[in-house]
């Protein structure tokens, strides 16, 4: 497999009155050809702001300050708008977390997808709405005839969310970023939206991007997972290998307080706050919540994600040693 989208040390911030918000501090990411890479942390992680930094809709104050975002070897952060309308909604696409608020509610929801459609295809009028009655019913929502006339504030939020899906897979995108695609939906629905990602990463060979705070979901979808705290990527590895043993203490933390059905254990809940992101210390941001923190810690600088063993870089001068059961 090949590298399709990068990001080299890649900064993110965000300029307000109450000072500088550091939300994402020199991410290091790559997703391979067809790989399912999962992006997990506890909110304010970072984790939604490195996505639109990705695809250049980061929202004001926010803005890029350095490092690159290569996608296919080309670098978007210098793209001209004129490309950057070519690549999103066609090459890279993005379902975005909240599907309600981020649909317009001023246009009708076949205004919305057929735009989409028009700006990227030469289709006409009439074959704009049959490609959009198409759309809808491969996401099973029903009359999609009748959808098309409504608006966002008439469908409920899962509904919302396969409007969602259907616009961000229209054009069968190399690349789809996936931001909590799961959230405000129920047991069922959850299952046929990661039924349907996982159907196009198979079909179409698309490279998925997964932002998840659900370790469930995880282990169903993810080929490899990056762990994020406080703007950075703590631990990357394999999925299973990462299952079995998790070795930066926020990591292990959050496994700690997942449930198991084959154990009888109380739940360790992580104790703390994340750190603030206007004031972050020179080393490690995890140290006032690491049961682990030793003097090394303290007295050093951040620790680059270079240590650990080959294939399962850690962030950390003294992880975790034992397997996770």
């Amino acid at each position: 497999m090949a590298p399709i989208l990068e990001t080299q040390n890649l900064h993110a911030y965000f300029f307000t009155k109450a000072g500088t918000v550091r939300a994402v501090n020199g991410v290091d990411l790559t997703l391979m050809e067809g790989q399912v890479l999962a992006l997990v942390g506890e909110s304010g992680s970072g984790k939604t702001a490195t996505a639109l930094a990705m695809i250049g809709l980061l929202p004001y104050p926010g803005k890029v300050v350095e490092g690159e975002v290569r996608y296919q070897g080309e670098d978007l952060l210098r793209a001209s708008e004129s490309r950057w309308r070519e690549v999103r909604g066609k090459e890279i696409s993005m379902v975005f977390q909240d599907a309600q608020a981020a649909l317009n509610p001023t246009l009708s929801i076949g205004q919305q997808v057929e735009e989409l459609l028009a700006t990227h295809t030469r289709l006409g009028k009439r074959e704009l709405r049959a490609r959009a009655i198409e759309l809808l019913t491969q996401v099973d929502l029903p009359e999609p005839e009748l959808m098309l006339r409504r608006y966002s504030f008439h469908l409920s939020g899962g509904q919302c969310q396969r409007v969602m899906l259907s616009m961000a897979t229209a054009l069968s995108p190399r690349v789809l970023i996936a931001d909590e695609p799961t959230s405000n939906l129920d047991v069922t629905l959850q299952a046929e939206m990661l039924a349907r990602l996982k159907r196009l990463q198979q079909e179409m060979n698309t490279s998925i991007l997964l932002i998840t705070h659900d370790m469930g979901v995880v282990a169903q979808m993810a080929d490899e997972v990056a762990v994020m705290y406080a703007g950075t990527i703590v631990e990357r590895a394999e999925t299973r290998l990462l299952f079995r043993h998790p070795s930066h203490p926020y990591t292990w933390a959050l496994f700690q307080a997942l449930p198991r059905l084959d154990q009888r254990r109380s739940l360790r809940p992580l104790r703390g706050t994340p750190p603030d992101m206007i004031n972050l210390p020179d080393q490690c941001p995890f140290i006032p919540r690491c049961p682990k923190a030793t003097n090394v810690c303290r007295l050093s600088p951040r620790p680059p994600l270079d240590q650990g063993e080959a294939g399962h870089p850690v962030a950390c001068y003294n992880p975790m040693l034992e397997p996770q059961e």
